[in-house]
C-alpha cells in the first residue's frame, strides 16, 4: 500500500508517520500493493483528527475519526474501514467494479452481515410549514440532531440539522 499523508496544524513527525503506516498498513492484506490511502492530520484546539481515504474503482472507502489524541484516532480509523470493508465488501465489489484495488482472497472470504441495515422504528407526523430558524429551534427543544419540516417560503420538505461547532445546516431540494 502506498501512502500519502499530510497535516494540516500540525507537523507529521516520524513517529506519527509509522503510527499510521503500521495501523493503516495492517488493511494491506485487502488490497493490492498499488493501492494509495491519503491520510490526512489535522488539529484544532483539543480536536486530533485523521482523516482516510482510499480510491477503490468505482467506489471509496473513507473514514475520519476524532479524539484528544491522535494516536488514538488512528487507531479508531483503522477498526472503522476495516468494518466497512467487511460490511459492504458485496457491494464494493460487485460486478462493474471487478474486484478493482481488492486482493483476490478478500474477495473470495465471506464475512457475516450481521449488521445488516435494519429499520425498527417508524413514525408519521404532520409536518407543518415553518422557517429554517424555527425547525432549528424545534430541533434543539426535542434534543435531536436532525429535523424534518416544510420550509414556510419554497413550500418543500427541508431537514436542519446540526453541525460541529455548534452551527446548523440546511438541506433542500434541487428545483
Amino acid at each position: 500500500m502506498k501512502f500519502v499523508i499530510v497535516g494540516k496544524n500540525i507537523e507529521v513527525t516520524d513517529g506519527l508517520r509509522m503510527a499510521v503506516e503500521d495501523k493503516i498498513g495492517k488493511l494491506e492484506r485487502y488490497f493490492t500493493p498499488d493501492t494509495e490511502a491519503r491520510v490526512t492530520l489535522s488539529v484544532e484546539k483539543d480536536r486530533q483528527k485523521i482523516e482516510v481515504t482510499i480510491p477503490v474503482k468505482g467506489s471509496i472507502i473513507r473514514s475520519e475519526q476524532v479524539s484528544n489524541d491522535m494516536y488514538v484516532s488512528i487507531d479508531l480509523v483503522e477498526e472503522i474501514i476495516e468494518r466497512q470493508l467487511k460490511k459492504y465488501k458485496n457491494k464494493i465489489t460487485d460486478n462493474r467494479h471487478e474486484g478493482g484495488n481488492f486482493k483476490q482472497e478478500f474477495l473470495e472470504t465471506e464475512y457475516d452481515e450481521d449488521d445488516e441495515i435494519k429499520i425498527v422504528r417508524s413514525k408519521k407526523f404532520d409536518i407543518k410549514p415553518m422557517y429554517p430558524e424555527d425547525a432549528c429551534i424545534q430541533m434543539e427543544l426535542l434534543g435531536h440532531s436532525f429535523y424534518v419540516f416544510c420550509n414556510a417560503e419554497t413550500d418543500q420538505v427541508n431537514v436542519v440539522y446540526k453541525r460541529k461547532g455548534n452551527t446548523y445546516g440546511l438541506i433542500e431540494p434541487e428545483t
